[in-house]
Parts: structure tokens; C-alpha cells; sequence
């Protein structure tokens, strides 16, 4: 900004620069002392003006009749006749409207311009601070190339700041021109209306004085034919009636004509006094306003004219300073007056990736020395001795395979599921945070707990006694640490998901419902029987019996033992899988792809305006799914940290639909699809809520699970709505057809009521779900 004010004062000499600190008006421009290079008549205007003003014309003094240089004296004088004759006031006029519309013009091409400019300076200043808040993300380069980088975008914002001030500039003139040439035009019409009218006047006089002297004339002519006689010989008597006789008519046509003859006299000396007063007065006067307005307009123009080439050049100088300033007497300059080429050329790729490298160091595990193998001293002969046996064979220390079930969960792992008392079936399906995912040694960093999302909610239909778990109500799973997890499970004939509680230390598990410790008496199955299998052969170490299942392991941990130090585990995919499917294969009463998403949006996206109506980036969904399809548990798909889901909460809102649109089964399952349309087309508000909520009631458990934990978060989401704009309305129009599926012969039809049935869930969720 300085660069474009240090040379505000030199623009004009003093003898052309107008006062710029008030408007241009008729009463503050000064004219130049030499006038315009076009205005070489002006000086012959004032040459006649004032010739025709002093009593005598050719007393006029040498200074008066010279015109500048380049006015030859014929030219002067065709001025003055056209100036002094009745077409003089026209003229200038003609020329005074032709300055105003140039004016009009002018300014109007300068507003253009400054509106152009001003655009383009807030558009790379918008731009400008936009890149600098990104690039300062620690997800960009640093080091030589981020300094190198806000050097260039303090560049653009000085030539931004430059382009503002140069668009003010533009529409000051336009403004000053504007009012010069409004004043020029209120000039103009009153010499017009005043000019003008003194000249019609003596134009009508005239034609009065010599239709007067016509008759004269004619009336003249008259009377000498009677006095000669020739009007006898003619036969003609000139009006003579009667018997009037020649003396009488000669004598009455003396009367008219001498009565004519004074009538055509007074019309002579009126026509000469008003013609006097418009040579002498009027006219000059008007010529000479019209002649000032002029110079004025002519003036005005010609100087703001200037004042926006210098404007043009003071701007191409202060971006081009901006680019590369004028350096020291040594040649260098302050880091703050680098030119963008030595900003440039300042970038050390090599340093940068070494400074970034060693940024790391910290980092680095500790070296826990050479690995080698140790053979356990139980495995020996007794008498034999613990040394190494080269060609013996590699086997698991017994306590990896035997380790007792831990009665105490690591620091932040998930508590187990706890009984219920008899008579009620509660859906206690809440997430807690993703912590104690492999036991002690967690992957992902502590946090402080997150809110939980549900607290228990009663089944109106589901009934038993629930299985009474060993420990007591305040007993947990233990997190799996470096040995195997091993857990008790009931018979697989248990009735699936009969209920569960939320430990006073950890989020509920919607697995625990049919996977209590088996020491208790067996249970009654309920009215609703789903077998659960678990493959493989497992030794419950609670009771020493094979092929007892395990309970489900906490939250993200999966149920399958680790891979040994052979090949790769095999892929587990998330998408496209059933809800019951991924339930009985991880334990996991919400997926884990939902929880993490939930999450996210919960930290990020509340506040987001158009959350789940804005689309992410394809790619990075197709990452993140794949990933997830790999291995859930990633370290890297822990959502608490951003950079995981790059930044972009609209690509974890698209993966979450994506998920379930992707079930082969709908949310809400095609089995109660005309349950949930025939409820929704209740007309009463509380008896489609109560269908609804009947329905709900009936879902399988995984189903029930995630669907209260979606619908949670949602209204979560709706809470926010006067920040995210997303009302019950928006939110249902986009999961309807997501949760509840689309059949192509029925979709248009049901399309209006599956989002009726969804909004209604969602402006009921406190009475349907119970909240934290």
C-alpha cells in the first residue's frame, strides 16, 4: 500500500492538478493557464466576446485579437463570424452537449473499469487467504517451501490491496465526472431556454417589420396608380363604391398608406433597439457561459484523463515493486522485501525432507536387541539342560495358548455385558469409545470419553429371565492383550439376543445377550429363536468344555486369534455383508465402518452446513472402504484424528450411506418394508408414531442396534440445525430410500411415504430410543 501512495503527490505540476480532496465541481476547477491543446478557439471566442463589448472596435489592443500559436488569423476570423452571427449560441450549444455525453461516457467506462478491478483484487485476496489457511495445515509441506509459499501469497495480497486501492480511485473520477458533467447539462439547458429565446424574439420581430414594410409598400404603390390615372384605364377603381369620386379614394389611400408608413417606422426602431441589446448583451453574455462551461467540462475531462494514466502506471509500478522491490546498496534485501523470484528460488527440497525426517526421530520404537529364540526350560528332559537346540522345532510358550480369563479389564477397555432381571428385554446398544481395541496396549491414542449413545431402552414384546453372569453385575471382559482373548458362551441353542446392560465403566455390548458365562442354570428360550453357530474349536478355559464359543471381544477387536508370523490374515469385508453376518463374525452389536462414522460427525460435522447432503470425494471413500473391507481395526481408521479421513467430513457422511445402501438387507429390513409404509400412512401423529415404534421393536438385534445409534446421532445432527440447515425434513429425504431400501415397482409410489416414515422416527427419537 505504501509502494501505491509514494508518489501521490507527484502526479500533476501544480498548475494542472486539481483539488482532489473535495469533489470536482463548476467552483473548484481550476483552468489551466495554457487551456487544453484542443482549445484553440477559445481564445477567439474571447476575442470577440469582448470586441463586441468596447464602444469601439478598433481601439481593441494586439493582446486581444492574438490567439495562441497555431490560431492564423483566418481562423480567428471565421470563429468571430460564427460566434457573432444568430447560429453562434447553436453552435456552442452543440459543443457543449457533445462534452457532457463524452463526460457521460468516460465516466461511465471508469465505473466499469473500478467495478472490474475491485472483482478482480477481492477475488485474489479471497483466494490469496484461502490457500495460506490451507497450506498452513500440517497436512502440507513446510520448511523453506511453506516460507517460500507466504512470501508469494503476501506478494498477491499487496497487489490485491494495490487493485482495491486503484478501483476506489476509478470510482472517485467516475463520480467527479459525473457531477461535472450534471452541471455542465443544468448550464446548458438555462442558456438554451434564455439564449435562445432573445434570438427568436428579435427572428419574429423582424418578420413582423417586413410583413409591415410589405404593405407599406403595396398600399404605396396604390396610391401613385390613382394619382396617375392608371387604374381608369384599367378599369380598375381600387375598392372606389358608389359614387365616390377619384378625389375621395386618392384621399383615403394617402391615410392608409401614411398609416402604414408609421406602423412599418415603429416596427424599424423596435427591431433595431432589440437587436442592439442582443449584440450587445445578451448574446455575448450567453457565449460567454456557454464558452466557460465549456473549458470546464473540456477541462474535467481532460484532467482526470491524466489522473488515470498516472493511476494505470502508478498500479503497474507498485505490483511490480510488490514482485521484485528495489534492493539494498549490497543487493539483498529483508526477508519481508524478497522478490518472488528469489522467494522461489529459495525452496531446499533436500532440506525440507531431511528437517521432516528428523522431525520423526522421537519417534522411532526403541531397539529391543537381537532376536533370537529361547527354549522354555519346561519342554526340557528333566536333567537335561536349557540350551539352545538349533534343529529343534519353533513352539508357543504354553502360557500363549493356556492363559486364564483376567478378572480385571485393562485401562480403558470395554466392559462385558451384564444380566437382566426377569420379565424385560432391553436394547442397551450404546457406543463408548474405541479404546482397549488390543487390550493394554492400545493402537489408537487416548481420549477423554465420549458421550455415549444410548442408554437402556425397553422391548414392549420381548420376555425371559435373563442368565445371571459370573462375578457379579459388575464384572467385564478383559481386553485381549498379547495372549489370545477366551471367553465362556452358552449353547448354541440359547435364544439369540435375549438382552444386555450397559457396566457402569464401559458402552453396552449388544453381543452379550446370548453370551453369558455358562455357570448359570440354562434359560427358556423365547417365542423368537435365531441359532448361533460359531465356527471353529475353541477350549473354553471357564469350564474346560471343546467347542464352546467365546463371548464377543470389545469394541474393534476381532474375534479370530492374530495371525502367527506366517502369511497375512485373510481380507474381512464390512460392505455387502448382512447386518447378522457381521454381528456374529465380530461381536460388534454396531459396526464398527458406523461407530467410527458416527463419530467423526459427531467431533466434525455437527456444525458442517448441508451435512449427509453434501458429496465427499469418490476417491477418498473408495479408500476408506477398502480399507475398512481389509481390516477394521486399522490403527489408521481411528476417526477421532482427521488426517485418517483427510480432512473431509463429507467423505465419512458418503461413506456411512454407502454402507447402507450397500446391505443386502435394508436397515430396516424388506421383511417389514409394508409394515413401516402402512404405518407411516396413519393420518394421527401418535398412533403412526406408536406403529412405528411397534415395528422398530420387532427388528432383529443388530438392526434394532444400529438403527438407535443412527437415529441418535441424528437427531444430534438435528439439534445443530441452525448451523448445519439440516432439519428432520432434509435428513429424511436422504435416508428414507437409504434405510429403508427401493423396490423398482414400488419406488415412486412409497418414495414420499418411506420419508414419512423416517421423519416421523426422527422428530420422535426421544419417545421411541431413550437418550444418554
Amino acid at each position: 500500500m505504501n509502494d501505491y501512495h509514494s508518489s501521490a503527490n507527484d502526479v500533476f505540476s501544480p498548475s494542472q492538478e486539481l483539488d482532489r480532496s473535495g469533489s470536482m465541481s463548476l467552483g473548484n476547477i481550476p483552468v489551466s493557464p495554457q487551456g487544453p491543446p484542443s482549445d484553440h478557439g477559445g481564445a477567439a471566442v474571447d476575442d470577440v466576446v469582448n470586441k463586441d463589448q468596447t464602444p469601439d472596435a478598433d481601439t481593441t489592443s494586439p493582446t486581444q485579437t492574438s490567439g495562441p500559436s497555431g490560431a492564423n488569423s483566418e481562423q480567428l476570423k471565421q470563429v468571430s463570424d460564427v460566434l457573432t452571427s444568430e447560429i453562434g449560441i447553436v453552435t456552442l450549444l452543440n459543443r457543449l452537449k457533445q462534452s457532457i455525453a463524452s463526460a457521460k461516457e468516460f465516466a461511465l467506462f471508469l465505473k466499469k473499469r473500478s467495478s472490474l478491478e475491485e472483482d478482480h483484487a477481492n477475488g485474489i485476496r479471497k483466494l490469496t487467504r484461502t490457500t495460506q489457511e490451507v497450506m498452513r495445515r500440517p497436512d502440507h509441506r513446510q520448511g523453506t517451501f511453506g516460507s517460500a509459499y507466504e512470501a508469494m501469497a503476501s506478494t498477491h495480497e499487496r497487489m490485491a490491496e494495490n487493485g482495491i486501492e486503484f478501483a476506489k480511485e476509478l470510482h472517485q473520477m467516475h463520480d467527479e465526472l459525473m457531477e461535472l458533467a450534471g452541471a455542465a447539462e443544468r448550464s446548458r439547458k438555462s442558456w438554451k431556454q434564455n439564449g435562445l429565446s432573445a434570438e427568436n424574439k428579435v427572428a419574429e420581430m423582424e418578420q413582423t417589420m417586413r410583413k409591415s414594410k410589405a404593405k407599406y409598400d403595396s398600399l404605396a404603390e396604390d396610391y401613385e396608380r390613382v394619382k396617375t390615372g392608371e387604374s381608369r384605364q384599367s378599369g380598375k377603381m381600387f375598392g372606389l363604391k358608389g359614387h365616390k369620386s377619384a378625389q375621395q379614394h386618392e384621399g383615403e389611400l394617402l391615410k392608409k398608406v401614411q398609416a402604414a408608413d408609421s406602423t412599418y417606422h415603429g416596427h424599424v426602431q423596435s427591431l433595431q433597439a432589440e437587436k442592439a441589446q442582443l449584440v450587445s448583451t445578451t448574446r455575448p453574455e450567453a457565449i460567454r457561459a456557454l464558452q466557460d462551461s465549456i473549458k470546464e467540462i473540456d477541462a474535467g475531462i481532460s484532467l482526470q484523463m491524466q489522473k488515470f494514466a498516472s493511476f494505470n502506471e502508478r498500479l503497474l509500478l507498485s505490483n511490480g515493486l510488490s514482485v521484485s522491490p528495489i534492493q539494498g546498496p549490497g543487493g539483498q534485501g529483508s526477508a519481508s522485501q524478497r522478490s518472488l523470484r528469489q522467494a522461489a528460488s529459495s525452496i531446499d527440497n533436500e532440506k525440507d525432507l531431511n528437517d521432516y525426517v528428523t522431525a520423526q526421530y522421537r519417534s522411532v520404537p526403541p531397539n529391543t536387541g537381537e532376536i533370537k529364540y529361547e527354549r522354555n526350560p519346561a519342554l526340557n528332559p528333566p536333567g537335561s539342560s536349557s540350551q539352545h537346540n538349533p534343529g529343534g522345532p519353533v513352539q508357543q510358550p504354553a502360557a500363549v495358548v493356556q492363559s486364564p480369563v483376567s478378572q480385571t479389564p485393562p485401562q480403558g477397555g470395554f466392559s462385558g455385558p451384564q444380566p437382566l432381571g426377569p420379565g424385560s428385554r432391553t436394547s442397551t446398544l450404546g457406543l463408548g469409545p474405541v479404546t482397549g481395541i488390543t487390550g493394554g496396549d492400545s493402537s489408537f491414542p487416548p481420549t477423554d470419553d465420549p458421550r455415549p449413545f444410548s442408554q437402556p431402552h425397553n422391548r414392549s414384546f420381548s420376555q425371559g429371565n435373563m442368565p445371571v453372569q459370573q462375578g457379579g453385575p459388575g464384572q467385564q471382559f478383559p481386553g485381549r492383550g498379547p495372549n489370545q482373548q477366551q471367553q465362556q458362551q452358552p449353547a448354541p441353542g440359547q435364544r439369540y439376543g435375549n438382552g444386555g446392560s450397559i457396566s457402569s465403566s464401559g458402552p453396552p455390548q449388544l453381543g452379550a445377550l446370548p453370551f453369558q458365562p455358562a455357570r448359570s442354570p440354562p434359560q427358556q428360550s423365547g417365542p423368537r429363536q435365531v441359532p448361533h453357530e460359531r465356527s471353529g474349536s475353541g477350549v473354553n478355559l471357564g469350564q474346560g468344555a471343546p467347542g464352546a464359543g467365546r463371548s464377543p471381544p470389545p469394541y474393534g477387536v476381532s474375534s479370530h486369534p492374530p495371525p502367527g508370523p506366517g502369511p497375512s490374515g485373510p481380507s474381512k469385508p464390512v460392505f455387502g455383508l448382512p447386518l447378522s453376518r457381521l454381528y456374529e463374525r465380530d461381536g460388534l452389536a454396531v459396526p464398527m465402518v458406523v461407530y467410527q462414522c458416527i463419530q467423526a460427525v459427531d467431533m466434525y460435522g455437527l456444525n458442517v452446513e448441508g451435512i449427509y447432503r453434501q458429496s465427499g470425494s469418490m476417491a477418498h471413500i473408495q479408500k476408506l472402504k477398502n480399507m475398512f473391507d481389509t481390516e477394521s481395526s486399522n490403527p489408521a481408521l481411528d476417526f477421532r484424528n482427521p488426517e485418517n479421513f483427510y480432512h473431509d467430513v463429507n467423505s465419512v457422511t458418503g461413506l456411512l450411506k454407502q454402507f447402507f445402501r450397500d446391505l443386502p438387507d435394508p436397515l430396516l429390513t424388506l421383511e417389514y418394508h409394508d409394515s413401516f409404509i402402512a404405518a407411516a400412512k396413519q393420518e394421527d401423529d401418535t398412533l403412526r408414531r406408536d406403529s412405528l415404534h411397534a415395528i422398530i421393536n420387532s427388528l432383529p438385534d443388530p438392526n434394532y442396534a444400529t438403527l438407535r445409534a443412527l437415529t441418535l446421532h441424528l437427531w444430534r445432527v438435528m439439534d445443530n440445525s441452525h448451523n448445519n440447515r439440516m432439519n428432520c425434513h432434509n435428513l429424511a429425504v436422504i435416508f428414507g430410500p437409504t434405510l429403508m431400501g427401493t423396490d423398482p415397482s414400488t419406488a415412486i409410489a412409497d418414495a414420499g411415504w418411506q420419508i414419512k416414515a423416517i421423519d416421523t422416527i426422527l422428530q420422535n427419537t426421544l419417545q421411541i430410543f431413550d437418550e444418554d
